[in-house]
């Protein structure tokens, strides 16, 4: 039931996105020259696929965990695509060619050796990874790995059509963070304080 969901939530949003993806093409298109982002990730049985996304870092900017990467590299349209959430519109297509959910734990990269063996150990690669999901929601990212998998399992534990949905508004309405860029300068100064 949640794969038909997914298919024809993705479609309905992808057709009435369409004026908003092709603006945000071009936008992108001046901003870094290359507007669209692609990345491999870990799916469904640790099973590698390339994840889009809208470009919000420079394209010189090393490929790292969210988390790590280096705040500066983030261009202006790109913060207000992360604000915005915009830069995850592309992943829709990941959804119709079935290597992700719109809910679902949130696709590693292949590097992220601790996280992906704390999901191993939890059964959370049985599931296709989502768009957003319990630990986005909750403002929980790849810096923990174990306090995501966990969550990942917990959510998957209590899947359901509910669940799901209430996962979707929540994302919506702009609840969580996910994964997000560190401020650096903000760490150093606590690290002194």
């Amino acid at each position: 039931m949640q794969r038909t969901i997914d298919l024809l939530f993705s479609v309905f949003g992808l057709l009435v996105a369409m004026p908003l993806l092709l603006v945000l093409l071009v936008l992108g298109l001046f901003d870094t020259g290359s507007p669209v982002f692609r990345q491999v990730r870990v799916g469904r049985d640790q099973r590698p696929f390339t994840l889009l996304k809208f470009r919000t870092m420079r394209p010189e900017t090393r490929s790292v965990a969210t988390h790590l990467a280096d705040p500066a590299s983030i261009t202006r349209l790109g913060a207000f695509l992360r604000r915005t959430k915009l830069d995850e519109l592309p992943q829709r297509w990941n959804v119709l060619r079935g290597e992700m959910s719109l809910v679902g734990p949130r696709p590693c990269l292949p590097s992220q050796h601790e996280l992906i063996d704390a999901r191993d150990a939890r059964g959370v690669f049985r599931a296709r990874p989502g768009i957003t999901g319990l630990a986005q929601i909750q403002g929980i990212d790849m810096s923990t790995p174990e306090l995501l998998a966990e969550t990942d399992a917990r959510m998957l534990e209590n899947s359901g059509l509910l669940p799901y949905f209430k996962y979707l508004l929540l994302t919506i309405t702009g609840k969580g963070s996910g994964d997000r860029v560190r401020d650096n300068s903000v760490q150093t100064q606590n690290r002194r304080s």
